[in-house]
């Protein structure tokens, strides 16, 4: 029986980079047109809303940084190629 090839990884398909985008633009919002704009019904004020988003930006870029490596690096091992490639 033979093996299906593996499809290579692709950056864009990683879920953590779009939502690390969305994050970017909401908190880039919430600084330009004040923290009211980006604020959740009910939600309570709270000051420096505009860095959380934007925290919660860089820590989804760092998952998904993580994880696109991860699963380079396992698609290389199952393909038999160097780390590099």
């Amino acid at each position: 029986m033979s093996k299906k090839p593996l499809k290579k990884p692709v950056a864009a398909l990683n879920t953590y980079f779009w939502i690390a985008g969305l994050l970017f633009i909401l908190g880039i919002v919430g600084f330009l047109k004040g923290q009211d704009a980006i604020r959740d019904p009910g939600q309570i004020d709270e000051n420096g809303l505009a860095l959380i988003y934007l925290g919660g930006a860089v820590v989804m870029l760092i998952n998904g940084i993580l994880g696109h490596r991860h699963t380079v690096q396992l698609y290389n091992e199952q393909e038999g190629l160097d780390n590099n490639g």
